[in-house]
């Protein structure tokens, strides 16, 4: 797959395409975050040799970078597994059970959030609001939302999954 700045990547180092990206957005007004977004992109997560080529360019600290990389969840640090598992922690949701969820999720996949299973196949990442507040419990798998779901749902929708794979 040819490295592109819109499709996310393996998780492969390429400085020459992160100069860009971060070439690209520098003279933006407040470029860190468009430049971390890019740069999550095109690598699937920040890999650890940006962060002083972020802040080299964009004239920061490196630990003004990282702070920023590590106050928000939505940046990973490491390569996301093949699929990525979000589930809502939102209040609605938690009013219709998506604790029970959290839990039959982790245990299911052997993983916390911010986490990839050993395989590589799911990474589970909680999110705080994914729009479908009156269908909660609600679980993103990759891009595509899934509403009202139950734990048994969950193991369902894991099954289809793998089964078109």
């Amino acid at each position: 797959m040819q490295n592109s700045p819109s499709s996310p990547q393996s998780g492969e180092w390429d400085e020459t395409l992160a100069r860009k990206l971060i070439d690209d957005l520098k003279a933006s007004p407040g470029p860190l975050l468009p430049v971390l977004h890019a740069l999550q992109n095109a690598f699937g997560h920040i890999p650890s040799e940006a962060v002083p080529l972020i802040a080299d360019i964009l004239n920061l600290s490196r630990a003004e970078v990282h702070g920023v990389i590590s106050f928000y969840h939505y940046f990973r640090q490491r390569p996301p597994g093949e699929h990525t598992v979000r589930i809502c922690r939102a209040e609605a949701c938690q009013a219709v059970g998506c604790e029970a969820l959290v839990e039959h999720a982790g245990s299911r996949l052997g993983v916390d959030f911010h986490q990839t299973t050993a395989d590589g196949r799911y990474t589970l990442e909680p999110v705080y609001c994914l729009g479908n507040c009156a269908c909660g419990p609600s679980v993103m798998i990759d891009e595509e939302l899934h509403a009202r779901v139950t734990p048994a749902r969950f193991d369902a929708l894991l099954e289809t999954l793998e089964a078109a794979e």
